[in-house]
């Protein structure tokens, strides 16, 4: 526990400032390494791709509780020191160490403890609490802190850019080297003149659209963190800006070109070659649109766009044509996303020092220009006890712990421009956050989409934020208050009033909700009079943050506020290999349901086949919607989404970074509709994704853009016989593995198999023109007098992916999709006697044969194949029939969907990365496609 000995201000005497820090998670006389048991790995990262190894290292230390997974990837990722070298780290212990103790070495020389014990207990703490997946703070602070390199602890950046070359030339320098640094950037262009208004030496300004192609392609040649990621950029326009309709077309503009390209033959996947040729495809486009310009839309009024420097309206708009605008380029390429102006600023704590005009690419963190936030994120799963009650007393200490680190890392930050790390320490801006919420919200038997669902969630935000900033009054009163305080004290305690009123509203349903929205109560009531008498020591202090690297590397089965991606999860084993297993929220969640032991296994299985709760033995329909994911079979709809966001943001600092995924069938009014209700629900920022909207989308399926190979033209003596412009065929639907398809069978007249097509893949994928080739190779080949039992010989029990559970009765498992095609056509078009040679039966046939002791009263049947046939089949039935190609659990899903969904490949090791927020991470080596 953590408690402050005096809150008196800067006069107060030293020896009675500071925390008196109580024990929480951790025992006196023992160090927290000491409680847990340590185990040797071996790190082996392979691009599955080609194979090749893309890093190693062998002998790392880590808990044996840690998964395989987290522990790639913080060796990958966070352990410091060349490869090889002795300087190299190998252990946990060396890297929470060189953070913890750079925390606490400032701690004590900026007077933040009141003894040395104090400090030494708080090591202790943080250790624990790190060292068991309770927290973590952002990935820069694993890269830099304790290191040679400097200490740039922020992950987020908020730049500023004005009307002049000079400013914009520094614009492109200070992006380049945050971009340089790892992190993102974002920037509000709106100050800069339209193409419609004069420069003062004659002639006609360019216009922002114009500067962002320079600073579009300046972004897409830098690596970030000199690694393989492209930049992660926000570029912001405001919706009154005489150039909004140019900058709400740029995005849609490109994909229209990007799909011309992509249907000339051209790689327009997002690392294809071709895909430089397009602009714009490095940054996230938001409009800031104003209360009067929604009110506008929400009447059919005009709307008028102004010049930047006299302010002059230059031409009256029909706000409705211009808000439908944005929602047809939403809807083509997924930008542009809304900023909510008046709602981001009527929530401003320092409106005295200026107003918030940008957000960082990922949209959460919005605050002042030319300022920065550093994030760290709580493991909510960690507070839910065996019992289902959320420990919200243990919540909060372990609230205090985090911020008070997070505002002593500020004390010896460094920044990549000195206004920025003006401006950051002047407002001290924290970002704590959260994971797991969705995890945590199905273990406790709560839809994601429901009342007590949103209860919950409204209430442990409230509760974070209330403690966090009465944690940041306690240290305003032992260290001083924010410099910029003074000016903006007045607005920042009526924003600390606006969230103790929110606080007020929440709804609750459950005793978690009760008692957690009641605490939450007093903390508020707690923190604003102590911010009253001493001020506040942050000007900010929560963002929900995407969390993809060190969700991984807290073990998280959800990231940010994100509901649950899917019900089945890829894990890697100790020792290589992988599995496929049901995410253990579920039989937690069935528990507390109500199941019996039994009826949980039962459940679970079904969900190890299908991926997917419909139709599961025994499982209330009432309770179908506690299990509903982002994709699968019982999404959650857009709407749900964002009625989450909006219970959880009165009680948010910043914003919430989340992008509102949509079916391919959604309607641009279905888009209007989201952007509308965002307004009117009090969100400050939004994005939505429509699935399969972007061409240059990567799908883990195959490459776009490769030529079917060209059919060879031999001659032979056997005479082609055509088949009749009339012929008899048959089209059979199928799925191997979840893979989805379509086979074609031509017959001849007089009976005899002629000529097949096969529909695998979408159209002009590699995998759709490859199966065109092979059908019409097959046909040829049938045509010319190949019998069908050879092809049937060559084909049958050929072995790749996909492969697994077909939907034939009489082939319930497939080795590959060719296996299936031809054991298929075989059953339909041999003769028994030639079927009894190649160990090819129907179900009815096996069925017989084996009441009968495999075929003792038919002749001609080869036993063993039969045998072997049944053998294979019994097995894979019983088992749970394991997907072999997926990489992550976002292949694994497409394998259950039967489609592709549209995620980008990690770049570094090629396997598909899943949503984090309105970025995505990999889960095979934590890379993300945000700033993180």
């Amino acid at each position: 526990m953590t408690e402050t000995v005096a809150t008196g201000g800067k006069g107060t005497k030293k020896s009675k400032r500071g925390l008196t820090v109580e024990r929480v998670f951790t025992t006196e006389g023992m160090h927290p390494y000491d409680e847990v048991n340590w185990e040797k790995r071996d790190v082996v990262m392979t691009n599955w791709r080609d194979g090749s190894i893309n890093f190693e290292q062998r002998g790392v230390e880590f808990p044996d509780f840690w998964s395989v997974n987290a522990t790639n990837i913080v060796t990958n990722k966070y352990f410091r020191g060349a490869v090889g070298s002795p300087e190299r780290e190998h252990s946990l212990r060396q890297l929470i160490d060189r953070v913890v103790r750079t925390y606490v070495r400032a701690g004590t020389e900026y007077g933040y403890f009141a003894t040395a014990a104090d400090a030494e207990i708080f090591e202790h703490e943080l250790t624990w609490m790190l060292l068991h997946q309770v927290f973590s703070f952002n990935s820069p602070v694993w890269f830099n802190v304790g290191t040679p390199s400097k200490h740039q602890v922020s992950a987020c950046f908020i730049l500023s850019v004005d009307d002049s070359m000079e400013s914009i030339l520094n614009w492109y320098k200070e992006e380049g080297l945050i971009f340089k640094g790892g992190s993102g950037a974002g920037l509000n262009l709106s100050r800069i003149r339209s193409s419609r208004e004069l420069l003062s030496s004659g002639g006609t300004a360019s216009g922002p659209v114009s500067f962002m192609r320079g600073a579009d392609a300046s972004a897409g040649t830098i690596k970030s963190g000199g690694a393989t990621r492209r930049a992660a950029k926000m570029v912001v326009l405001d919706v009154d800006h005489p150039d909004i309709e140019e900058f709400i077309q740029t995005k849609a503009r490109e994909e229209q070109k990007i799909k011309v390209l992509r249907d000339a033959g051209f790689d327009m996947d997002l690392s294809g070659a071709d895909i430089n040729s397009v602009q714009y495809q490095n940054a996230n486009n938001s409009v800031r649109v104003s209360d009067e310009f929604m009110r506008a839309v929400e009447s059919g009024a005009d709307f008028g766009l102004r010049a930047r420097l006299t302010g002059e309206v230059l031409e009256r708009v029909d706000a409705k044509k211009l808000f439908r605008s944005m929602a047809q380029a939403a809807w083509e390429c997924a930008d542009p996303g809304l900023q909510y102006d008046d709602t981001i600023n009527d929530w401003h704590t320092c409106p005295e020092s200026g107003r918030i005009t940008a957000s960082n690419p990922c949209s959460e963190y919005l605050h002042l220009d030319n300022s920065s936030c550093n994030l760290a994120s709580l493991n909510l799963l960690k507070f839910l006890g065996d019992d289902g009650v959320f420990d919200a007393r243990l919540f909060v200490k372990a609230v205090e712990f985090v911020i008070t680190a997070m505002d002593i890392s500020i004390c010896f930050a460094d920044f990549p421009t000195e206004a920025i790390g003006d401006t950051t320490r002047r407002f001290r801006q924290l970002g704590i956050g959260y994971a797991n919420l969705g995890a945590l919200l199905m273990a406790t038997g709560h839809a994601y989409d429901s009342d007590g669902g949103r209860a919950l969630a409204a209430a442990i935000t409230s509760l974070m934020t209330a403690t966090s900033y009465r944690r940041s009054a306690e240290l305003a009163g032992i260290v001083g208050a924010y410099d910029g305080y003074a000016r903006n004290a007045e607005p920042h305690q009526r924003v600390m009033r606006k969230h103790a009123a929110a606080n007020d509203e929440i709804r609750t349903y459950h005793a978690n909700d009760v008692m957690v929205r009641d605490l939450a109560t007093k903390e508020w009531k707690r923190g604003i009079e102590l911010g009253t008498k001493s001020g506040w020591r942050n000007a900010q202090a929560s963002v929900i943050a995407p969390t993809g690297t060190i969700g991984f590397m807290m073990d998280c089965d959800t990231t940010g506020i994100e509901p649950d991606f899917s019900l089945v999860k890829f894990k890697k084993l100790v020792g290589g290999g992988s599995m496929q297993i049901v995410n253990q929220t579920v039989p937690r969640a069935l528990t507390v349901l109500g199941y019996q032991g039994e009826q949980v296994e039962a459940i679970v299985e079904h969900i190890a086949q299908h991926g997917h709760v419909v139709d599961a033995p025994g499982l209330r329909p009432e309770h179908q919607d506690v299990f509903d994911c982002a994709v699968g079979e019982r999404s959650i709809a857009p709407m749900g989404h964002v009625r989450m966001m909006a219970a959880v943001q009165p009680f948010v600092s910043g914003a919430i970074s989340k992008t509102v995924n949509m079916p391919e069938s959604a309607t641009v009014e279905d888009v209007e509709q989201i952007y509308f209700q965002g307004w009117k629900l009090g969100l400050k920022a939004l994005a939505i994704y429509r699935d399969n909207c972007k061409v240059g989308q990567p799908l883990s399926t195959a490459k776009k853009g490769t030529e079917q190979p060209e059919e060879k033209v031999v001659e032979y003596r056997p005479v082609r016989k055509r088949l009749p412009k009339k012929r008899p065929s048959q089209t059979l639907s199928f799925t191997v593995g979840g893979a989805e398809g379509y086979l074609h069978a031509g017959s001849y007249p007089d009976d005899g198999l002629g000529e097949i097509f096969v529909k695998l893949g979408k159209q002009g994928s590699t995998l759709a023109g490859v199966m065109d080739a092979f059908s019409m190779s097959i046909s040829v080949g049938l045509q010319y007098g190949i019998p069908l039992e050879f092809y049937v010989s060559k084909f049958a029990n050929l072995r790749f992916e996909p492969a697994g559970m077909t939907d034939d009765p009489d082939i319930r498992i497939a080795t590959s999709v060719l296996d299936y095609l031809f054991r298929r056509l075989a059953l339909d078009y041999l003769p028994y006697e030639t079927r009894t040679q190649l160990g090819i039966f129907t179900a009815e046939e096996r069925s017989a044969q084996v009441e009968a002791g495999y075929g003792a009263p038919t002749e001609n049947v080869d036993l063993e194949a039969l045998r072997s046939t049944v053998e294979a089949d019994t097995d894979r039935v019983s088992s749970s029939d394991k997907p072999k190609a997926a990489h992550s659990t976002a292949e694994l899903m497409d394998l259950h969907l039967g489609k592709a969904a549209d995620a980008p490949l990690c770049m570094t090791c090629g396997t598909k990365m899943r949503p984090a927020g309105s970025c995505y991470a990999c889960e095979g080596c934590g890379a993300t496609s945000g700033c993180s």
